[in-house]
Formats: structure tokens, sequence, C-alpha cells
């Protein structure tokens, strides 16, 4: 359990950090889209591609790995849309409880992670687990989002926003390059793979850093809101004044919070298992990368998302932060379950 904790608290300190930084007022809150901007176009496509092109090519085409992933992962947007519907949500907040209870923070925080504690060999599974969360999981959650619309074509315009989101997300593109680069064995110019392998070393602090900062960004944001609306509603005597948002209820936050960190990773080990006995050729280190990566923190992205498509962002949030703090004791404790101890 030590020598786990000894890996983990610096990563989980790095976002106490950022948190720490942007709640302090030290890192002004204007800063941190420039700091997003910087992990996702231009540190974070360095790591995967570097991560991709290293890796055998046989590795990043794991269909094993994509099957059990997959699956577990239409399970629990399917189960989590299911448990979560109720007459405070409809379809558009249970789609996105949904795909912050099946996608893991694994680009910012996974893969360095996942490395760090499993050795090089994590690298390829987990690429894997992004590029399915982000065409497939993704795209699936924000169709069910729209089944809530009136408007007849809200499904249609919600799959070309999916569509030109994935399209416009430079880490499937560096997955891809990183692949392409391992099947042909191309090797970047000197100077040039010293400039990509700089900007992959920066990815891992900056991301988990930028992590806490856009936590205490929804937390600060959450709180000036009700403020806000607060005083205006003291101010204003008419009945149309707006009132402070509620703030999301224990029973719509702690079940999904237990389904990302507990019976996600369960679920993945289960159904690895099943794979397995049924002649899968599913790897053991493949095995326990891909339970890791479930047991992961919910992904910072889902929020922005979430906002954007109008669902309660107060309440994903909520789930992101808990998500989070708890993975810190969650985490290593699944790391050193049994099974995967053993396997490791």
């Amino acid at each position: 359990m030590l020598q786990i904790f000894l890996v983990t608290v610096p990563f989980f300190a790095l976002i106490a950090a950022g948190y720490a930084a942007a709640r302090g007022g030290l890192l002004p809150l204007s800063s941190i889209p420039g700091l997003n901007a910087f992990v996702l176009y231009f540190a974070l496509p360095c790591m995967l591609f570097r991560f991709g092109a290293n890796a055998p090519i046989g590795l990043l085409l794991d269909g094993g790995v994509a099957l059990v992933w997959g699956l577990s992962a239409l399970i629990v947007v399917g189960a989590t849309v299911a448990l979560s519907r109720n007459g405070r949500i409809g379809w558009n907040d249970a789609a996105f409880g949904a795909l912050v209870a099946a996608f893991p923070n694994t680009g910012f925080m996974g893969v360095p992670l996942l490395v760090a504690i499993l050795g090089a060999q994590a690298a390829s599974p987990t690429i894997i687990t992004i590029a399915f969360d982000m065409i497939v999981t993704s795209s699936l959650c924000i169709a069910l989002s729209r089944l809530d619309g009136a408007d007849e074509h809200g499904a249609a315009k919600a799959a070309r926003q999916a569509l030109r989101g994935i399209l416009l997300n430079p880490m499937p593109w560096s997955i891809l390059l990183g692949v392409l680069a391992s099947a042909t064995g191309l090797a970047l110019p000197g100077p040039l793979d010293r400039t990509v392998a700089m900007l992959a070393e920066a990815a891992s602090p900056v991301a988990l850093f930028t992590i806490g900062a856009v936590l205490a960004r929804s937390a600060l944001l959450a709180r000036e809101h009700r403020a806000s609306a607060v005083v205006a509603q003291a101010l204003g005597s008419s009945g149309g004044t707006p009132r402070p948002p509620p703030q999301a209820r224990l029973a719509d936050v702690l079940p999904v919070v237990a389904i990302k960190l507990i019976a996600h990773p369960l679920l993945v080990y289960g159904v690895a298992r099943g794979a397995i006995a049924l002649g899968l050729p599913l790897g053991k280190p493949a095995l326990v990368a891909i339970v890791l990566v479930a047991a992961l923190p919910s992904a910072s992205n889902v929020s922005m998302l979430a906002e954007r498509f109008g669902a309660d962002n107060g309440r994903i949030a909520r789930i992101i932060l808990w998500t989070t703090v708890a993975a810190f004791f969650s985490f290593p404790v699944i790391a050193l379950a049994p099974r995967l101890a053993h396997f490791v």
C-alpha cells in the first residue's frame, strides 16, 4: 500500500496545488482556458503520439481490450441512465451523468499515472480506452441527451456537434499518427523529436495542475452564481426575480460517484475475466491496466460538455470533484486488490 501511495500522492498533490492556486486567487480564473488549451492542443497530443509511436502496433490494435472496455462502458451508460432518470432528472441530465460515470480522466491523469505504476506496457491499452470513450461513449451520451428536446432536429444537431467535436479534438489524431508511426517505423528528425519530447514531458504536471484549477473554478462560479441570485432576490421584490439554482441532491450525486469508482472497475474486471474464460486473448497486463483506468476519477472535460448542452453542470462538477477526492483513497485500494496485485 505504501508503495502505491508514494506513486499516487504526487499526482493528487498537483491537483490539490491547482485547486488551491485557483481557489486562493493566485491563479486568475481567466488563465485556466489557456492552461487547458496548452494541455489539450500541445502537450497531451505529443505525449500520446510518443506512447503510440513507441508501442508495438499489435498492442495498439488489441481487439480484446476494445471489446471489454467498450462493452463495460455501454453497460455503465445504460445502467446509470436507468438509475438516474426521475422527476428531477430528464434525459439530458441523466445522459451527462452517465458520461461522467463511464468516462475516466484518462488523458489528463490516467496515462502518466498508470505508466508510473505499471510501466510503459500500460500505455497501449490506456490509449485504446481513450479512443473509444472520445469517439463512442461521448457521442452516444450526447445523442441520448437530446431525447428530451422538443426540437425534432435535436438529435441530428447533437450528432453533428459530436462529430465536429471528434474531428476538432487533437487527441484522436495524435493517437492515429502514433499508430501510423509505429506501423511504418517512422522516426521524427532530431530537433522535432526533441521538441515533441519536451512538450510531452510537460503534459503530466500541467494537466494535473489544470484539473485542480478547473475543479476550483466550478466551485467558485457556482458559489458566486448563488450569491448574486440571493442578492438580486433580496433587492428586488418582484416575483420574477431569479432564484439561486438548488444544489444537486446527494441522492443524485452519490450513486454516480459509487458507479464511477466502485462499480465501473469491478464491471471491467468481471467482463474481462468472463471474456478470458470464453477464449478471448486478453493479456493480464492489459487487464490490470484497463481495470485501473476504470478506477480513475471522472473526466473533467465532461463539465464543459454538460454546460454546452444545457445540462445541470452543478451536479456534474460536484460528481467530478467528489470522484477526484475519493479516488485518492479508492484508487490505491483497487490497485492493491489481491487478484490485481497477483497479476502485476
